[in-house]
């Protein structure tokens, strides 16, 4: 078991290829979105703060990726763009390609 990652590059390093990539575009797109965020990592995982409260998480798990902390609302706002993917009350799960 490797260790704890210490930033979100690190986290990101020990990814394989396609997990990583499709995170960095996710990372970017918050980046973009939340400029003023701070990255950190929390529970293990990426994490944006913003104004010291978490914003998003985001991770990788063995055959997907996914963001988490996503509020119920906004899920069923974007029902129709996300029936693609397995979403739960605060988790939406991508396949990496």
């Amino acid at each position: 078991m490797s260790p704890a990652a210490k930033n979100i590059d690190s986290y990101l390093a020990d990814l394989p290829a396609e997990h990583r990539a499709a995170l960095e575009k996710v990372r970017g797109t918050i980046k973009a979105t939340a400029p003023e965020a701070a990255e950190s990592i929390s529970y293990g995982i990426p994490t944006f703060k913003y104004k010291g409260r978490p914003l998003i998480y985001f991770g990788a798990a063995k055959k997907h990726c996914a963001l988490y902390g996503s509020s119920g609302s906004v899920i069923e706002t974007y029902k129709e763009e996300l029936q693609p993917y397995v979403t739960s009350k605060g988790t939406i799960r991508f396949p990496a390609g």
